[in-house]
């Protein structure tokens, strides 16, 4: 079990990481954060509420008690990303990505999500 665990630990810290530089970025107000944002169509003013609601995502996510909140969360957060970028015609291949590899890696990690969601063998 213990590959599993660490397995899910390493996806996790690189699911994790954009999010992270996400919210440093917006924190710290770096200017290409606010080119972004108009692109998107989100006003400037939101940048700090987006970049603090991404810490809490984070942090809800990598603690183990609250990791299936914080993956309900990261999911609905990546949701609003998928959307933003298909209203303006662009692909979106990394948010779904990083929701099942986020999914992913809190079911090898969380004995409980193992047991909850069994994968079984196919038979054909």
């Amino acid at each position: 079990m213990k590959p599993l665990i660490w397995t899910g630990r390493v996806l996790s810290a690189l699911v994790c990481f954009p999010f992270v530089m996400g919210a440093a970025m917006k924190l710290t107000q770096h200017p290409d954060i606010f080119k972004n944002l108009e692109h998107f169509g989100i006003p400037g003013t939101l940048v700090r509420t987006i970049g603090t609601l991404e810490i809490i995502s984070v942090v809800l996510y990598l603690v183990p008690q609250t990791a299936v909140l914080g993956a309900i969360v990261l999911t609905g957060y990546l949701g609003g990303a998928i959307m933003t970028h298909l209203r303006l015609g662009e692909p979106v291949v990394m948010q779904p990505l990083l929701g099942a590899v986020a999914w992913l890696a809190l079911w090898l990690r969380d004995k409980r999500l193992r047991e909850l969601l069994p994968l079984r063998q196919l038979k054909f």
